[in-house]
């Protein structure tokens, strides 16, 4: 330096510097040191910065007036620098020689500032807005020259008349101003650059267009918090996703890696796997061959897999590395405090010491604390936004897969399993990116804590280390322990869904049963075992927490304890004890941490695994089917449909399902598919759309692109149609015969289809779904027995307006799956299918002729019987299989948000306005809005007196019990710590000691009593609220079921329990903690410095401020995130399920980029809610490092009167508060998110419940009803409050024994009566007696459990079939098995290994639906009441197991009073009297054949059946 300054300036002078009381620094160091900072920070950034801002070009900012101006002032202060140079030069020419660094220094200075000119320009024409390093670069510079101008002053104080010193003086002062404007613009962003998508986004996001300082402390955010604060959030509110974080993006990127990685592989696996060549022997005298040195080879290097971690890495790795620098800075910063405390201590030691150290101190923490937060949470933001886009590109990902892959790979995965993909997996990546950096980061954390540490204490400090070492496996084996009992209790929760899951869908079977208590004592069985485990968890919880919170005190006191007693010389001063107690608390941090991070990792790597093998999958060959228009060839010119020696297979693995198929169907013609249930029928459809692996063979369909349409009842599919055509809308309806369903709607063709179709009746699901297939023309179609669930006079008209050959879809290629015989003389050609085979093919007249099993099976049945059975059918035997293995577990069959016109097509359109129609269907959802104000006291209430009153006021005082204990530890230490200014250390060690260790040992054991009572308590809380819950819903009536969407009932027993059992208690431990130890940190602090209580009152003020707003917006941030979570999911579960569908349609881009939006819609307002964190953490931090500076500052001004213990106990725990504080306000937040839960779980406790299960003063005698008479006397009944009356003034007597037929148009009320029997439905008038009691006095359990239904729709639930029958086990296995004998199923249950404990799944899947069916039917065998009651039982089986069950009623209920709602008139032909409805009143009621001779409406129906002439 001497070289540069020469001898007369030196570098550095103590004194002048450091020990006065005005401190001044040498003018060779202000030349040098300060003057070159700025500039070697810009030389080093700018290289990558240029490269960076070259790769991401924005785009081309306009010139502006900020611009120009910032260009001026740099080239100003190039000018002052050359002035200065030309200055010293002038000097020189008057022989006043000047050391170099007169010369270097404003050359230096004058290149640097023409670099920044060159990067203003730069940063302009790349499109950046607002330049960080510029920021930092004028900064640096303003904070380097504070010095020399207040050192230029008290120069020119001392020497004023020299002429030269004022030129530099002028300059210096020039440049100065200029560099502060310089400053003071940078703070200000450009306008965004031109053609960005920001001037045409209607609701950009801040973010884009902010300035530097905006972007680190989050300042863009403030307009959402007021907005939340003001107001509830709204979807409009939300900012649009950065276009940069948006699926269309994100995904792409990550598919293009994943497919380099399978080309890769593939390439790799093709060079691996070349055979050697054939005939060639591998043994040529003795030496290995090159092909064997190939085989060695490949065993050695078995090619990868490809790698789906190397695809993410890449896509998203740079990204995520700018967050991790932001993490190492901070990890460097974090040791900087320590030390200053340090230097803070020594300096209250030092009576004599400058007054401006203390306050640079001060200042210096402050800066440093600030600084960190900065960097801290630009680290997080990166990580988390990483974060978000891994999701959305997994997401779209796995989506995109789902809809191709094939039908092995389906049965792999379920939609259950990819959704848990989409869902947890997704999410399990998402939390990691958050924490991965703590990998490397922990141990450097530890590290240098360990190296300060040592510095300190020396080697006393392996002590504390080995406490550390210790309480390690302790953590480990408690973390074991925990994840157990975690997979336990999820184990449970499952089965405890699951079971509600089907109780709710079968809530009607169990009431019309009485079997409620039976399901109840299941559902509370589980219910127990999932507290038990989670009793065990909340110990194991307790140990835990009492392990976190006493571990740095351990550690300090073995430290400390070893550290006194090893040496005498040893004195533990305030400054060792304090600063080491704050390097401990650092050290807390990464140990805790990496235990945890490194079981994410592990986590995650599962999913990736689960990910990888999913999208590893095979996929559908797309050319399986070849639908070239000119698929001619040489099998007819005009063959539509054409297969020659097809054999398909679900699976390859699996035997195959159709074997040398050949079919032609002529262009035009209507071919029927007929065989038994389960003979291949609906396989042959899937085959045709290329749904089903071709083993052999080979298909051509002859059709337009994308034209050909499958439409299949049971996947009644909205796919939306935008452009109606409305004179071809009206024909779809008519032909369709939806003209007279659509007046009775509430909303005509605007009627919003509710979940699973719930308010459409099974016949009108069908004929929705034709109508769709019809309005969407095609060449082909491909119909999967569409007339089964229809009325006979429907489905009469469907055939003859639009399968037939008179129908609408004349002249089209038509393939008709059926079972209704009547149809079959109309159509072309018959194809008769057995077992996978086909049997016979040809005209009606050809195969009669040629007298096989068709012929035989038309025989069985009487002329009579064929021209009846009209509408039956079976409910496709698609359930069986694989194909549509989850079509039961599909929340929404019908896409529950659309009117049945599509969205667009409302066909209203001549009468509504456009306006009108969109605000027409938003009815249904009415009901859902929440109120979104703050949460309620009365809910905190609710919880505190579910926990128990005097509990909750225990807990709170045992928090407050180790709140004291912890000060009164620490209190302690800095008496000790003072013992060694008085120099009476020795004395009293072991005392000091015992009693150290005393209050922090009574602290440990106060945090675990505390944390199990109040874990003990939440668990009370839980159990409580569930059984509150469940008892009302076994209560409540079918009303509410009918009117509730499932997945809403569902919901309040699984996420919100889920929250009332884990999240709650978590969240209320943490916040009882982070508020004690906020307030015993206040406590100490004002204690130790009284005058500190001044600005405790403004900073409050400020915290509570930020957190209102934080709080407010946040909760509502989440709500929006959670309502548009679910709908991906739906939206998903439902595409997988109707994959099938949406090929046929080739509806694939269009539903992609649903999908896509549903995801980015989510992300919406996810994003929002990470930056809150981010802008509540800058603010709260910021308040936490306010209060280190004052403490610091009142440590310095009190310094006389305070002992160095104490100024180290107040500033340490100032450096703790921080953290808590932080986390005070998120646990604020997360409470009153999480305390919702008990409100939802209320209001569904409290809904209205039905008449008393049982009358005790009014209880049947036992063998009631004796003889089975039923009066109905001038009765009368509606579904709801409310709505129309359904049935209206009946009167009508039935005597014990009588078979009464019920029939009538659909809506006439004929299954609404038999529900009043049961009392399902409560009367609006009148009454009904059976054997002369009123129904309507006794208990529901004694009225239901004596009389027998066998519902509409076969209900099993999942448990042995031995259950399904008899839940109570009232009855021996030989009554069961005669049972099963009567209704034909023994001989299918025999064959069965497990017998009478065969396993049903869920909604007995593994049943077929005819096999269900008997299944009631054995039921109603079993109960043997005297009334029995069918409702259009037969629907879904084939005629001959029709006839046996027709046959077993006649005989084992012959003594019974049977009521029967029937579809096929023939069925009732011989019961006593038939009752015919009609809108909801008697219209008919006699014999069958008096009826007939009446010639009335049921004389019309016969006739329709052809069962008249």
């Amino acid at each position: 330096m001497e070289r540069l300054c020469g001898p007369e300036l030196p570098f550095w002078v103590a004194n002048q510097t450091l020990h006065t009381d005005s401190p001044d620094l040498p003018e060779c160091f202000q030349l040098s040191v300060l003057s070159w900072l700025p500039c070697v920070y810009l030389w080093l950034a700018c290289p990558p910065y240029i490269f960076y801002v070259q790769r991401n070009n924005m785009g081309y900012i306009m010139m502006s007036v900020l611009n120009r101006v910032k260009t001026v002032f740099a080239l100003l202060l190039w000018i002052v620098c050359w002035a200065d140079l030309f200055g010293t030069f002038h000097e020189l020419h008057q022989g006043d020689t000047r050391p170099p660094i007169y010369f270097l220094t404003p050359l230096v200075v004058g290149i640097t500032m023409l670099l920044a000119t060159f990067l203003i320009q730069f940063e302009r024409l790349r499109g950046v807005q607002s330049s960080g390093i510029l920021f930092i670069f004028w900064f640096l510079s303003v904070l380097c020259a504070i010095v020399p101008f207040r050192s230029k002053i008290l120069q020119a104080k001392v020497r004023s008349r020299d002429v030269v010193l004022g030129l530099r003086f002028i300059t210096f002062y020039i440049y100065f101003s200029l560099v502060v404007s310089q400053l003071i613009l940078c703070c200000f962003s450009e306008k965004p650059p031109l053609f960005s998508n920001v001037d045409t986004d209607p609701n950009p996001c801040p973010q884009s267009t902010a300035g530097f300082l905006s972007t680190m402390t989050f300042w863009w955010f403030t307009s959402m918090a007021i907005k939340g604060y003001k107001n509830p959030l709204e979807a409009k509110d939300l900012w649009s996703l950065n276009k940069r974080d948006s699926s269309e993006e994100v995904v792409p990127k990550l598919l293009r890696e994943w497919d380099l990685e399978q080309i890769k592989d593939r390439s790799t696996q093709a060079l691996y796997s070349k055979p050697p060549p054939a005939g060639e022997s591998n043994h040529v005298g003795g030496e290995n061959s090159p092909e064997e040195v190939e085989v060695l080879l490949s065993k050695k290097r078995t090619p990868k897999k490809p790698s789906f971690l190397r695809s993410l890495i890449k896509a998203f790795g740079p990204y995520f590395l700018i967050g991790s620098a932001f993490k190492l800075l901070q990890d460097l910063i974090t040791f900087v405090n320590p030390q200053l405390l340090s230097l803070l201590i020594s300096f209250t030691k030092q009576k004599e010491a400058p007054t401006w150290w203390g306050y640079a101190l001060a200042f210096l923490m402050f800066f440093t604390a600030f600084l960190q937060t900065l960097i801290l949470h630009q680290h997080f933001q990166y990580c988390f936004v990483t974060g978000m886009r891994l999701r959305t590109a997994i997401i779209g990902a796995i989506y995109r897969k789902s809809l191709i892959i094939t039908n092995a790979a389906k049965r792999t995965s379920t939609v259950g399993e990819i959704v848990n993909l989409m869902s947890v997996d997704a999410q399990r990546f998402m939390d990691l990116t958050t924490f991965l950096n703590m990998l490397w980061s922990a141990p450097l954390q530890i590290i240098l804590a360990l190296y300060f540490l040592w510095q300190n204490l020396g080697p006393s400090v392996l002590a504390g280390v080995a406490v550390m070492i210790l309480l390690i496996p302790l953590n480990a084996a408690i973390a074991v322990r925990t994840r157990a009992y975690q997979v336990e209790q999820m184990q449970y929760k499952d089965a405890r869904i699951k079971l509600m899951n089907e109780i709710l869908n079968g809530i009607k079977v169990l009431k019309l049963y009485a079997w409620e208590n039976s399901f109840k004592e299941k559902v509370l069985e589980i219910r127990q075992k999932e507290l038990n485990v989670l009793r065990k968890t909340a110990y194991l919880g307790a140990l835990s927490t009492m392990a976190w919170t006493s571990a740095p005190f351990l550690v300090a006191l073995m430290t400390f304890a070893v550290y006194v007693t090893v040496d005498k010389n040893n004195i533990l001063d305030a400054e060792k004890a304090f600063v080491s107690l704050s390097l401990f608390n650092i050290l807390r941090f990464p140990l805790n941490m990496l235990p945890q991070v490194i079981s994410s990792v592990v986590q995650a790597s599962v999913s990736l695994k689960r990910i990888q093998d999913f999208l590893s999958h095979e996929e559908l060959d797309p050319e399986s089917v070849d639908r070239n228009n000119t698929a001619t060839g040489k099998h007819g010119c005009n063959s539509s449909v054409t297969v020659v020696n097809g054999k398909f297979t679900w699976a390859k693995q699996d035997p195959p399902a159709l074997h040398n198929i050949n079919l032609m169907v002529p262009q035009g013609s209507l071919l029927a598919v007929v065989g038994h249930v389960g003979c291949g029928k609906s396989s042959l459809v899937s085959a045709l759309l290329g749904e089903m692996e071709k083993l052999e063979g080979q298909i051509s369909i002859r059709v337009h692109l994308h034209s050909i349409h499958l439409y299949s009842p049971k996947i009644d599919w909205w796919l939306n149609w935008s452009r109606l055509n409305f004179r071809k809308y009206r024909s779809c309806l008519e032909a369709c015969a939806l003209t007279p369903d659509l007046e009775v709607l509430p909303g005509g063709d605007l009627t919003e289809i509710g979940e699973k179709g719930i308010n459409l009746s099974g016949g009108q699901r069908q004929r929705v779904s034709l109508a769709r297939a019809l309005y969407n023309e095609a060449d082909v179609y491909l119909l999967d027995d569409p007339l089964s669930a229809v009325d006979s006079h429907v489905a009469k008209h469907i055939f003859d307006h639009v399968i037939g050959p008179e129908g609408v879809l004349q002249g089209k290629t038509r393939i008709l799956v059926t079972h209704g015989i009547s149809f079959l003389p109309q159509v072309d050609n018959i194809m008769v299918m057995v077992e996978g085979r086909v049997s016979e093919m040809g005209s009606y007249q050809e195969l009669l002729q040629q007298n096989g099993a068709f012929a035989e099976f038309l025989r069985n049945y009487s002329l009579e019987d064929i021209i009846e059975d009209e509408a039956t059918g079976t409910t496709i035997c698609y359930y069986s299989r694989g194909i549509q293995n989850s079509l039961r577990s599909l929340d929404l069959l019908i896409f529950s948000s659309t009117c049945l016109s599509g969205d667009v097509c409302a066909a209203r359109g001549s009468t509504l306005s456009l306006t009108q129609r969109r605000n027409y269907p938003r009815w249904r959802n009415l009901s859902r809005q929440r109120p979104l104000r703050q949460v309620k006291s009365k809910v905190f209430w609710e919880y505190a007196k579910a926990v128990g009153p005097l509990l909750t006021l225990f807990i709170c005082f045992l928090y407050g019990c180790q709140s004291a204990a912890a000060i009164g530890a620490n209190i302690w230490l800095s008496q000790w710590t003072n013992d060694a200014a008085q120099n009476m250390t020795q004395e009293n060690v072991s005392m000091r000691v015992g009693v150290y260790a005393a209050l922090g040992i009574t602290q440990g054991i106060l945090v675990m009593v505390s944390s199990f009572t109040l874990a003990m308590g939440n668990i009370g809380a839980a159990r409580k609220l569930h059984y509150a819950l469940l008892d009302n819903k076994f209560h409540t009536p079918q009303s509410f079921f009918d009117t509730t969407p499932i997945g809403r009932v569902i919901n309040r027993f699984s996420k919100d329990i889920y929250v009332i059992d884990e999240a709650l208690p978590s969240t209320v431990l943490m916040f009882l903690g982070t508020f004690f130890s906020s307030l015993s940190t206040m406590i100490v602090i004002v204690a130790s410095t009284p005058i500190f209580a001044v600005v405790i009152a403004p900073l409050t003020f400020i915290y509570v401020f930020v957190q209102r707003f934080y709080v407010a917006t946040s909760r509502q941030l989440k709500r929006l995130e959670s309502v548009t979570r679910s709908p991906i999911y739906s939206h998903f579960s439902e595409t997988v399920t109707g994959s099938s569908v949406i090929r046929a349609y080739g509806r694939h881009d269009a539903f992609v980029l649903m999908s896509d939006m549903k995801v980015d819609d989510n992300q919406k307002s996810y994003y929002p809610g990470i930056v809150a964190n981010r802008w509540l953490g800058v603010r709260i931090e910021f308040i936490g490092n306010c209060i280190v500076l004052f403490a610091a500052l009142f440590a310095v001004i009190g310094k006389d009167k305070l002992n160095p213990g104490l100024v180290g106990l107040s500033v340490s725990y100032a450096l703790l508060v921080t953290m808590s504080l932080n986390w005070m306000v998120r646990m604020t937040s997360d409470l009153e998110s999480n305390i919702v839960a008990v409100e939802r779980v209320k209001e569904y406790s409290e809904t209205k419940i039905e008449a008393p299960w049982e009358v005790e003063d009014k209880k049947p005698s036992p063998d009631w009803p004796s003889q089975g008479k039923v009066e109905f006397l001038d009765y009368s009944v509606r579904y709801r409050e409310g709505l129309d009356l359904v049935l209206k003034n009946l009167t009508l007597s039935v005597v014990g024994g009588e078979k009464i037929g019920i029939v009538g148009r659909t809506g006439a009320g004929k299954s609404s009566m038999t529900l009043c029997l049961f009392r399902l439905l409560e009367a609006a008038g009148g009454e009904i007696t059976i054997d002369g009691v009123k129904i309507s006095e006794i208990g529901l359990h004694d009225l239901r459990s004596k009389l027998t239904i066998i519902p509409q729709e076969p209900v099993l639930f999942s448990g042995s079939l031995r259950m399904n029958l008899d839940p109570f086990e009232k009855y021996n296995d030989g009554e069961v098995w005669k049972a099963l004998e009567l209704s034909h199923l023994n001989k299918f249950v025999s064959n069965q290994p497990a017998k009478l404990e065969l396993e049903c799944s869920e909604g007995g899947e593994n049943l077929s639906v005819g096999q269900r069916q008997l299944v009631c039917l054995a039921r109603a065998l079993l109960r043997k009441t005297r009334i029995l009651i069918l409702d259009e039982a037969t629907a879904a089986i084939d005629l001959e197991t029709d006839d046996l069950i027709q046959s077993t009623i006649r005989t084992q209920f012959e003594d019974c009073t049977v009521f029967t709602i029937a579809h096929r008139l023939n069925t009732i032909m011989d019961y006593t009297r038939v009752l015919v409805l009609d809108k909801g009143q008697v219209a008919e009621f006699d014999t069958p054949s008096k009826l007939l001779s009446k010639r009335g409406i049921f004389y019309g129906m016969a006739k329709d059946a052809g069962l008249t002439q």
